[in-house]
């Protein structure tokens, strides 16, 4: 359904050491950078991270959330990882999430800007 998303940060150089070490665990690197975008993807850019004047304030009780595809479960502990690595923070370790669906495995992660991410795989170990 969606094609990208844009998010607006205060401080781009503090986003991209957070986002170049979190998306290559989920098999995306920076596609795209100028003095203000950052753009990260495999074949093309689905995150755009833009320098912005008025970025949205951090705000856990909103439901804002971005939720990015796994490869397998270990993408999602990789992910987890290497975002907490990169300066973000825990919002729920990798793990099963049986309310969410059977199979559903998952991590949290808010960024340094205070935007709620998530990782996650939808299929059965192997």
């Amino acid at each position: 359904m969606l094609d990208h998303v844009s998010i607006g940060v205060a401080d781009l150089s503090r986003a991209k050491a957070f986002y170049d070490v979190a998306m290559p665990a989920l098999g995306h690197r920076m596609l795209y950078e100028d003095a203000s975008s950052l753009g990260y993807g495999s074949d093309s850019i689905g995150l755009w991270v833009l320098q912005s004047a008025r970025p949205v304030k951090p705000d856990l009780a909103s439901g804002l959330h971005f939720c990015f595809a796994a490869p397998d479960r270990a993408g999602v502990d990789s992910f987890h990882a290497a975002a907490l690595a990169a300066g973000g923070t825990s919002n729920g370790a990798p793990g099963l999430r049986a309310d969410y669906g059977e199979n559903y495995y998952a991590a949290f992660v808010i960024d340094p800007d205070g935007y709620r991410l998530e990782a996650y795989f939808h299929k059965a170990a192997d």
